[in-house]
């Protein structure tokens, strides 16, 4: 099957390689990105050879978080619109989140935005260690709403109260020490530490790993289908405000 924003494939080891693929717009996210991204998560869950999950990006960003036309579109949509393409994006991670197999976050690139609700819903981030984060969406009168609750749950409130409405720049060793990240390697050594991890998983049965990640998922504190419709609308209301339609609209142009 082929895909127009993401690359996907696997090996005879059941190793699946799923790779944002838009170089040239930095890998930023828009609607085509997410469903793609949904429909290759329910592939992945039924299919028995896949062992582990690697999610990484060509080009030299991670992910710029969300695309500029998708942007334009919500703009111009009415509330019901804003709150249905939210809607897209939180499906997107939640079968992220609860994906069946173990995934791993390869990040060689800068992430912003929606490619940190990425990396937050990974079993484990390998980050190079010279990239930078933000969450920058109150510059343009937003707020890092939908990915909300899977950043804060993944960075705990003490690092994501430096971060969530700052919109400042942080290092990959803040990423680290607030578990966003799991390694830091120099970008020599990425390929062979993400080799470590994945033959690490392959040493194990597939069916013990499947049921300690469900244990994991049921014992952990879950994400409530109330929070993110709380966080959906409390993004609506950014979207109608005027310093967000200001500001997003020089942003735009």
């Amino acid at each position: 099957m082929s895909y127009e924003t993401i690359k996907y494939s696997s090996d005879d080891r059941g190793v699946a390689l799923l790779t944002l693929s838009r170089p040239e717009k930095h890998n930023a996210i828009n609607e085509k990105m997410m469903l793609e991204i949904t429909a290759v998560c329910s592939l992945i869950n039924k299919d028995d050879n896949i062992r582990v999950v690697v999610l990484g990006a060509q080009g030299k960003t991670f992910c710029a978080g969300g695309d500029l036309n998708w942007m334009k579109d919500q703009m111009q949509a009415d509330r019901a619109g804003k709150i249905e393409q939210a809607k897209v994006l939180a499906n997107m991670l939640l079968c992220l989140d609860t994906l069946q197999k173990p995934l791993i976050g390869c990040v060689k690139g800068n992430a912003f935005g929606g490619g940190i609700g990425m990396m937050a819903v990974c079993d484990i981030v390998i980050a190079n260690d010279d990239l930078k984060f933000a969450l920058t969406e109150t510059k343009l009168g937003l707020i890092p709403a939908t990915i909300g609750p899977f950043v804060l749950r993944r960075m705990g409130e003490a690092f994501a109260r430096q971060v969530f409405f700052t919109a400042k720049t942080f290092s990959t060793d803040f990423a680290f020490r607030a578990g966003l990240v799991s390694q830091i390697c120099d970008n020599e050594k990425m390929d062979e530490a993400l080799e470590n991890e994945v033959l690490a998983i392959l040493k194990t049965q597939p069916k013990a790993v499947a049921s300690a990640k469900i244990l994991l998922q049921n014992l952990r504190p879950n994400i409530a289908q109330e929070e993110i419709d709380m966080s959906i609308n409390a993004l609506a209301n950014c979207w109608e405000t005027e310093e967000a339609q200001v500001q997003i609209t020089k942003f735009l142009d």
